[in-house]
């Protein structure tokens, strides 16, 4: 008799990840942040609740794993859809040489994530606990929010080496200028959250920055 073929472990552990993070993203979207438990999540999974408390303390870390890997693959989709563009592309913001296209091109795509149902209702969600979990928010600041804010300052200290923008301007703080207004509109759900405000708030920051005659 052939010898039976001993099952991949390591598979079966990714694929066993996996549908844990689609059952986490998938209960929070569905009942909100509070409702999703430990013990549903591994019923959705179709796993034991012992498997996950192996990988993850809480349920805030199951959710901040799956979100940070949803984030990944979105990147990848985008970058496979942006493969040959000039510029950074999907791993930074594009440096075309014209700084308001270049972040326009990136608020408007920002809008997009931001109002698409499978990333906004786990971003709410560790958006609200880590204010009340001082961990939890660290976290999320550090494994999602600092990378993505450092392409910005990338992009803005080129803009200045360029002479397109003041060469006394604080990256750090003029990126504020670009993302502030958007969570903003989007934390308290005031106002659409469009392409057209994007720009605008482009338009008015650029302006700002702009080297003075």
């Amino acid at each position: 008799m052939a010898p039976t073929k001993a099952p991949d472990s390591s598979r079966r552990s990714d694929r066993s990840r996996r549908a844990i993070h689609d059952a986490a993203l998938a209960l929070v979207t569905e009942v909100g942040y509070r409702r999703t438990t430990i013990e549903g999540i591994a019923a959705r999974a179709g796993v034991g609740k012992q498997t996950i408390y192996r990988w993850w303390p809480s349920k805030a870390a199951v959710l901040m794993d799956a979100f940070l890997d949803l984030a990944g693959r979105t990147a990848e989709d985008a970058g496979a859809g942006d493969a040959g563009e000039s510029g950074e592309g999907a791993q930074g913001i594009p440096d075309t040489g014209d700084l308001v296209a270049d972040l326009k091109l990136v608020l408007r795509a920002t809008v997009d994530e931001l109002n698409d149902p499978a990333l906004e209702a786990p971003t709410r969600a560790l958006t609200a606990e880590g204010i009340v979990d001082a961990k939890l928010g660290a976290a999320f600041v550090h494994q999602l929010l600092d990378p993505q804010l450092a392409l910005y300052v990338t992009r803005l200290r080129a803009a200045q080496e360029a002479g397109h923008v003041r060469a006394d301007v604080d990256p750090r703080i003029a990126l504020e200028l670009l993302i502030g207004p958007l969570m903003h509109r989007w934390l308290l759900r005031t106002l659409p959250l469009t392409h057209a405000y994007a720009d605008e708030i482009v338009d008015y920051a650029v302006g700002g920055l702009a080297p003075r005659p």
